[in-house]
């Protein structure tokens, strides 16, 4: 295992301003709109694979100033999730961190393949955690003092919108996952677990026992591997987050009970919430603009939070997501999850990418054996419920990080017919295409070389570019020597 884990996100954001990718930004006013408008043209200017994380000092919203900071975009690059796991040495190359990262991410791995374990322990002075420099209990609290963004006009509200929300049961064990929390008043925050989520799951389990609230906390922005374990699908239903977040560090997480409750959370997180969620009272939620890039609805009835204390660093920082436009979560687990559990499953498998901006589009390469193979393949993907509605199944020599490798596949080695067409079955990601909540048709695309046995051409035509490699030797090698020559004197 690489490197040394960050053991808060101050030191990961340190690490990405060392590398030259970060931009501060003294203030901005977010009453206006600005940080908003600020974030989409950053990624209209600079690209989303390109455009660095930025961090604001001081915030205007709600109506006041607050002393930051505000942290966006800071996870889910390739290189900067090379130096999220410790690669070394990380370059700009996405591909190559591609990876760099998937190898390292297997060295966290058991000998059955699965995602290695390591139970968080308790620090020896509580009152040592960062997260307990201030503690706010009372009267004194106040959720409305926090550098919280309203995004769009058209959302409900300010929003706690990349929080860890813990939600533990001495029966069901404890839950780690990343949902909204809309503001709803000093001691008031809306709690929003999706239908079909574990947290909902467990919060269900609790309603149906009898129970008539739950004892939740939500950390926000604490540390890396905590927030990769509690945003992505690394734990199954009832499996510990914390756990799974010790495996990535290589060593125990260290966290620290709550003041109002017993609940152990990470004790470098920015900033605890803690509280009890009613599981008999509901209200509206919402409207949010969701991670599609379109605006979700309203929930006529949603779970509801009552806060009993907020404990927070001096100065602490939120982190906020933009969603449906910035890259605010860590995206190697959830791939790499994926691609160590298919791989199982398709022998032939290669690489695996969710493209950055295609929610529900899913790649993946394969070294074909057999005529339908790619089919196959796709159908494996395609039965997850909850991600996949578009599967693209590639040859291995294409880079399936390159949208234009991809899109040649579809417009040079793919005919329409070449597909499986699923017209109505589950899927839980917010699709603004879906007809019914919960239900979607989804596609198979097999966009490999099709052989005569499946419908294609008796013989491919040799690609141009191996057609040069192999009758022009050392052309590349020559280009590749004058390379700072060709270019002297050229500014991009």
């Amino acid at each position: 295992m690489s490197g040394t884990p960050f053991d808060s996100v101050r030191d990961y954001i340190d690490a990405l301003e060392r590398r030259g990718r970060l931009l501060r930004l003294p203030a901005m006013d977010q009453d206006r709109y600005e940080a908003s408008a600020f974030a989409y043209r950053l990624i209209e200017r600079f690209g989303i694979e390109q455009a660095p994380a930025f961090l604001i000092e001081r915030v205007k919203t709600g109506g006041r100033w607050h002393d930051g900071p505000v942290v966006a975009n800071a996870y889910g690059r390739w290189p900067d999730e090379a130096v999220l796991f410790g690669v070394d040495p990380v370059t700009d190359d996405h591909q190559q961190m591609y990876r760099a990262v998937l190898h390292e991410l297997e060295s966290r791995l058991d000998g059955a393949g699965n995602w290695r374990r390591i139970a968080p322990v308790a620090v020896a002075d509580p009152r040592e955690a960062p997260c307990k420099e201030v503690v706010l209990t009372g009267d004194q609290v106040d959720l409305e003092a926090f550098a919280w963004l309203q995004n769009n006009p058209a959302d409900g509200g300010r929003y706690v919108n990349m929080g860890s929300v813990f939600i533990q049961d001495p029966e069901l064990g404890r839950n780690v996952g990343t949902y909204r929390c809309q503001v709803k008043g000093p001691r008031r925050m809306g709690v929003n677990p999706e239908p079909g989520q574990h947290g909902w799951r467990i919060l269900m389990a609790m309603k149906e026992r009898g129970d008539r609230s739950a004892r939740v906390a939500v950390a926000v922005a604490p540390d890396p591997m905590t927030f990769c374990a509690s945003s992505t699908k690394m734990a199954g239903y009832l499996e510990d987050e914390l756990e799974f977040a010790g495996g990535l560090r290589g060593r125990p997480l260290p966290v620290v009970k709550c003041e109002t409750s017993d609940i152990m959370v990470p004790a470098t997180s920015e900033i605890v919430i803690e509280g009890e969620v009613s599981l008999t009272e509901f209200e509206e939620e919402g409207p949010f603009g969701e991670m599609y890039g379109y605006l979700g609805p309203k929930k006529p009835e949603n779970f509801v939070m009552h806060i009993t204390a907020i404990t927070h660093r001096r100065q602490p920082w939120v982190l906020n997501s933009f969603a449906g436009l910035t890259c605010d979560m860590p995206r190697s687990p959830q791939i790499a999850s994926s691609y160590f559990m298919y791989r199982k499953l398709i022998p032939s498998l290669v690489g695996l990418n969710s493209p950055r901006g295609a929610n529900g589009v899913i790649v993946i390469s394969i070294d074909k054996k057999f005529a339908g193979e790619g089919i196959a393949a796709g159908q494996y993907l395609a039965a997850n419920p909850g991600l996949h509605k578009v599967v693209i199944v590639v040859d291995k020599d294409l880079d399936i990080l390159d949208p234009s490798q991809v899109l040649h596949a579809l417009g040079a080695r793919w005919q329409p017919s070449a597909s499986l067409l699923i017209p109505r079955t589950s899927m839980m990601m917010p699709d603004p295409s879906r007809p019914v909540r919960g239900l979607s048709s989804k596609i198979v695309i097999d966009a490999t070389r099709q052989w005569p046995g499946e419908g294609g051409p008796k013989s491919w035509a040799p690609l141009n570019r191996d057609l040069l490699v192999q009758g022009a030797p050392g052309a590349f090698e020559l280009v590749d020597s004058r390379w700072e020559e060709y270019l002297q004197g050229w500014k991009p």
